[in-house]
């Protein structure tokens, strides 16, 4: 029997912020993945490995977590003042499906890094030494991110001193700017699309709980950690080794779903796993994150923990991030009570993996909520570059 060969593809495996992914640039794709459709799905989960019965993805270049089960493709940007197009596939890691819903904010961070890396910007906008200004175009939800990426003899300068917790090394720092990320453009809704700061959320067969619903950054569903029995100091192995408590959190958020609109019918959660996150906070109180380092209450602002495609995040997605930031910048959400109340321009949070400072600032136009600009230091650093390989007959 005749077996296909394998193809390789020009990719580069990038860390950014918490995550790790596989990014190509769109012109090195096979002719049939250069559009979106299946062909290119069916790529991205046999570059991953998915899906995956065994959970490991010993075959392909996945990490079997949310956070290493990606894939993004860059182009030269099709939209004016803009240097590159950012689209982002979230690779489930059990089932046949690339998620397109949403973006990642840690690897938006990478994103900026690979432009350059990859060509991608002009050289005339690129400084010797300095930090370079990329322009990114997020194409899954139709807003800009702005990278601000350290250069040093015209290269990225990706070592350095910059610690984030949930990364084990330092390195360089690159500080993101998310523009408008108040709605999100594919869906044209508004920052809290139920037109409340707090509902009663009603989980068929789990209960009903105060929940904040906000499409800042990602479609977020908060609710409080007290009120669903956790105390928000939880680590990953509390919550993902516990399959009742996946089951309800996977209920809450797809109940969360329905009311902001996301799907008409619980099983439309089915395709859109990557959004909404589903997320608990509590006020602060010393804790020991999962590296061993004692977090104290006084150093933070409040304690939240996220879920995300159905399993606790072991640090906290950056698109999550400008969520909790945008939140706690608005009075009365439980994102700002967690936090004890009050304005604020700025929320540093404990997660499972220690801490991070998130910057946002809201204010009421025509009596609608709306967040200008959120602001964010992650890192990112290349780790393999050359081809990726795969069966010719994958697409």
């Amino acid at each position: 029997m005749t077996h296909a060969l394998q193809i390789k593809i020009p990719a580069t495996y990038l860390r950014g912020g918490t995550s790790k992914g596989v990014f190509f640039r769109l012109q090195d794709l096979p002719a049939s993945c250069q559009q979106p459709g299946p062909a290119r799905d069916q790529l991205f989960l046999r570059v991953i490995g998915s899906p995956d019965p065994y959970a490991a993805h010993i075959d392909g270049m996945g990490g079997a977590t949310s956070s290493t089960s990606k894939c993004v493709i860059l182009s030269k940007s099709s939209v004016p003042d803009h240097d590159v197009d950012y689209l982002y596939g979230q690779v489930s890691i059990d089932k046949p499906f690339v998620d397109w819903s949403g973006n990642c904010g840690n690897l938006s961070t990478a994103a900026g890094a690979f432009a350059i890396h990859a060509g991608l910007v002009d050289a005339a906008r690129l400084p010797q030494n300095g930090v370079a200004v990329v322009r990114i175009w997020q194409a899954n939800i139709k807003k800009t991110i702005i990278a601000h990426v350290p250069v040093t003899n015209g290269q990225v300068q990706e070592t350095g001193d910059f610690e984030l917790d949930g990364v084990t090394f330092p390195a360089a720092e690159i500080v993101l700017e998310f523009i408008d990320p108040s709605d999100d453009g594919d869906e044209g809704g508004s920052m809290f699309p139920t037109g409340n700061l707090v509902d009663d959320l009603e989980v068929p067969g789990v209960g009903t709980f105060k929940a904040t619903m906000i499409t800042a950054g990602i479609p977020t569903v908060f609710v409080n950690a007290h009120d669903i029995g956790y105390t928000g100091t939880e680590l990953r192995e509390q919550i993902n080794t516990n399959p009742e408590a996946l089951k309800r959190f996977e209920a809450i958020r797809v109940a969360g779903a329905l009311r902001m609109g996301l799907i008409k019918t619980p099983e439309e959660a089915l395709q859109r796993q990557h959004t909404p996150k589903i997320a608990f906070v509590a006020p602060p109180v010393d804790h020991v994150s999962s590296s061993g380092k004692t977090v104290k209450a006084a150093d933070i602002d409040l304690l939240v923990r996220a879920l995300s495609m159905g399993k606790l995040h072991h640090a906290m997605m950056g698109t999550a991030a400008v969520a909790i930031g945008t939140a706690a910048a608005i009075p009365g959400t439980l994102v700002n009570l967690a936090a004890g109340g009050g304005a604020r321009t700025a929320v540093r949070f404990g997660h499972p993996s220690g801490t991070l400072r998130v910057g946002a600032e809201a204010a009421q136009v025509n009596g609608e909520w709306t967040v200008k600009k959120a602001i964010m230091s992650r890192s990112a650093r290349v780790l393999m570059e050359g081809w990726v390989r795969v069966p010719g007959d994958v697409f």
